[in-house]
């Protein structure tokens, strides 16, 4: 599974981030601790039914959420040096929420009714925003928006981000169905996941759910820029040549995801 192998990877690069800040983590627990929540979701008992699946995923996470730190704590009894099984035992929960419940839901949102098109539209809208921030901030930014956490931000990029968002966002909705319709004919999805709704919803919810998105990727992006600098290193890791490691490639997400799924599971809800 892909997801799996990103979560595990970039688990991998946090808890190196940790050892920068004197912590010695719980590395071969934490990375069996995250693998369990994907053979969960590969198993996936809620098969078909939308409305089971994310009822499913909600409660089963919610009690693995719960069980981590009492979990991560007793593997930390066994620590010679009880000065730092607090701080490893925190980094190795703090893992599992930030990085693999996101990705959790990412994969929980395939499963939800034209679950195949959200994934498209959440990574189109990412994207879009991500390449408008780079470029606009880089030729026109003139207001830094923290130049604490990541000097390189500027306001004008992250306006560039959020009208990119919207139109990708607004032209999505407008050629949902074809987009669909291609996809179906090319055999790459089932009829149940993508949009063939008779009738189109209003345009303003789904440029609000643009929005939304947007900001979240943004702090998303600023989170992870902020634990960096902590650490005093400017890349997660050397995974992927220039273009830092795997967890720089998915931080925008690791907000992003879920802001989206809880609007499918919402709607599975009406």
């Amino acid at each position: 599974m892909v997801a799996a192998l990103v979560a595990l990877l970039s688990v991998q690069e946090f808890l190196k981030l940790a050892e920068a800040y004197g912590i010695r983590p719980f590395t071969w627990s934490t990375y069996i601790f995250v693998a369990a929540l994907f053979v969960l979701l590969a198993i996936n008992p809620g098969n078909g039914r939308p409305l089971l699946s994310a009822a499913i995923f909600v409660y089963s996470m919610g009690f693995a959420a719960a069980l981590a730190p009492f979990i991560f704590l007793t593997i930390a009894m066994r620590r010679a040096d009880l000065s730092g099984a607090f701080p490893a035992a925190m980094v190795s929960v703090f893992a599992f929420g930030y990085i693999a419940l996101p990705l959790g839901f990412l994969v929980q949102l395939r499963e939800q009714w034209s679950g195949a098109f959200l994934l498209l539209y959440l990574l189109l809208l990412v994207w879009a925003g991500d390449i408008f921030a780079y470029f606009v901030g880089k030729s026109l930014g003139r207001h830094l928006m923290s130049p604490r956490i990541s000097p390189k931000k500027t306001w004008e990029g992250a306006l560039a981000s959020l009208l990119a968002s919207l139109v990708v966002g607004g032209l999505l909705y407008n050629y949902a169905t074809p987009i669909s319709t291609a996809l179906l004919n090319a055999h790459l999805i089932d009829r149940r996941d993508g949009f063939f709704a008779l009738q189109k919803p209003p345009l303003w919810p789904a440029l609000l759910l643009s929005a939304a998105i947007n900001v979240a990727a943004q702090l998303g992006d600023l989170v992870e820029s902020l634990i960096k600098r902590g650490a005093g290193v400017k890349d997660s890791g050397t995974l992927l040549p220039g273009h830092g490691g795997m967890l720089d490639r998915i931080d925008a997400l690791l907000l992003a995801a879920p802001v989206l799924w809880y609007y499918a599971a919402w709607r599975v809800m009406q």
